[in-house]
């Protein structure tokens, strides 16, 4: 976003705050600065602090949720793999404007197909940093969209820190878009 939208919450909203993973209820009429906006989920800045705002809110800000993903008929176990991986960019760090795939935090994605037809989808991520409290969110974050996947009827989400992250496991734009080349 180029610059700060002011908004006031239309409704009581669940906020996290960043980078502790604290969940903290902000009430209706709050005015927020709206930081970030990508992927569906919004950073706002309210009473001094960051927090993290679910796209599942997105009413509260005034704005719309995106579209749930479509696959389309009789799709292939590669589209399904690459909506998958499509719906894994749409999970952002809330403090960095990059998403988790460009930014080398996941270190792998299986998708199986199961014999009614359906898919489970198993993923092992890791963290910028081991201490970082959005942890959890980021890792609930990534398990609910690949459950919106048409034909994903399971998915598993394990955090990792072996090896640990390190800025060569960036793809080559998020280096470039952090100045870190």
């Amino acid at each position: 976003m180029a610059s700060q939208e002011i908004v006031k919450l239309e409704r009581d909203t669940l906020a996290v705050a960043v980078p502790s993973g604290q969940k903290v209820m902000i009430g209706e009429g709050s005015q927020v600065a709206l930081m970030q906006a990508l992927g569906g989920s919004f950073t706002v800045t309210a009473q001094g602090r960051m927090f993290r705002i679910s796209g599942e809110d997105a009413d509260a800000l005034g704005k719309t949720p995106p579209p749930p993903p479509q696959l389309p008929e009789n799709a292939s176990d590669e589209d399904v793999e690459q909506l998958v991986w499509e719906q894994m960019r749409t999970c952002y760090d809330p403090e960095i404007p990059i998403n988790i795939v460009e930014l080398g935090l996941i270190y792998s994605c299986t998708v199986e197909k199961e014999l009614d037809g359906s898919r489970s989808v198993w993923v092992e991520m890791t963290l910028t940093a081991p201490g970082c409290g959005m942890g959890d969110t980021l890792a609930n974050d990534v398990w609910q969209r690949i459950m919106e996947v048409p034909t994903v009827e399971q998915a598993g989400v394990e955090m990792v820190f072996d090896p640990p992250w390190d800025a060569s496991r960036m793809s080559e734009a998020a280096r470039l878009e952090t100045g870190m080349f």
